[in-house]
């Protein structure tokens, strides 16, 4: 993007492109395997308790012998891409292209597939590293549409795994997201009203207003997330998909009556066309 060798200015270069001219010359470090161990540990104590700030992890990791300071626990927590859930003041100004949407499913009966999609990120630990994996749900059946995997929090591959479930299964009659800016910026609510997508938005910090899909997060952690070591990010692509794979098709699900979300899916699809 930055060329030190065209004949405008590196400083006017990185003004074009609305960086700071120190930015250019700003080379990552890798993360220390302490933080990446310490940030397995948090993802799996934020599963287990949601509503659990920086400074109730840095007390939960301190009697674990672990011991660690509250601003490095959130630092480590907005690198991961977690917060805790809970309903807190809005006090923060929200960029003015960014139209946070209204809940609009509280009292809806979701009773047929491609009635209401849910999209979510969550934060996926492997061996020396990580990735985001952002999942689509389909909210009556509980059946995962698509999936992408990516190494930074940007919203190309939120939007690569909606056209994937559009492409294979139809366009939905509405979305439902958090408000995280992968789903609030242009690009992703573009891809929707181009569609003529209904567009849903939990409330700030209420978790239970995409509970399906959170609960999704916690059964492919322990079931397939947790048991492995992923070397690298392809490997990790493949053993999870295998692991969706099997959730869709052959895990039975309690709450569809020890129907799997495939035969939920594809069940109501033919009921549906039958009436």
């Amino acid at each position: 993007m930055i060329d030190p060798k065209h004949e405008v200015s590196i400083t006017r270069q990185a003004e074009l492109v609305g960086i700071s001219r120190a930015a250019v010359y700003y080379v990552p470090r890798s993360i220390s395997e302490a933080d990446l161990g310490l940030q397995r540990r948090i993802d799996a104590l934020h599963l287990e308790h949601p509503f659990a700030g920086s400074r109730l992890l840095k007390k939960l990791l301190r009697r674990e012998g672990i011991e660690v300071g509250r601003k490095h626990v959130a630092t480590l927590m907005r690198r991961m891409g977690i917060e805790a859930l809970y309903r807190k003041k809005n006090t923060s100004k929200r960029h003015p292209e960014h139209v946070i949407y209204p809940y609009l499913l509280r009292h809806v009966a979701i009773e047929r597939p491609n009635q209401v999609w849910a999209l979510d990120i969550t934060y996926i630990p492997m061996r020396r590293g990580f990735v985001y994996f952002c999942a689509v749900m389909d909210w009556a059946s509980r059946r995962i549409l698509g999936l992408r995997l990516s190494n930074t929090l940007t919203a190309d591959f939120c939007v690569e795994a909606l056209e994937e479930a559009i492409a294979r299964h139809g366009a939905p009659e509405i979305v439902n997201t958090d408000q995280g800016s992968q789903f609030t910026g242009l690009e992703f609510i573009d891809a929707l009203k181009g569609r003529e997508i209904v567009i849903s938005m939990d409330g700030k910090g209420c978790w239970r207003d995409n509970v399906f899909i959170e609960r999704f997060w916690k059964t492919l952690k322990y079931e397939e997330v947790y048991l492995r070591a992923y070397d690298t990010v392809s490997e990790a692509r493949a053993s999870i998909a295998r692991y969706i794979e099997f959730y869709n098709a052959r895990r039975p699900h309690s709450s569809l009556e020890d129907r799997t979300p495939d035969e939920a899916y594809f069940g109501m699809q033919k009921l549906k066309a039958a009436a």
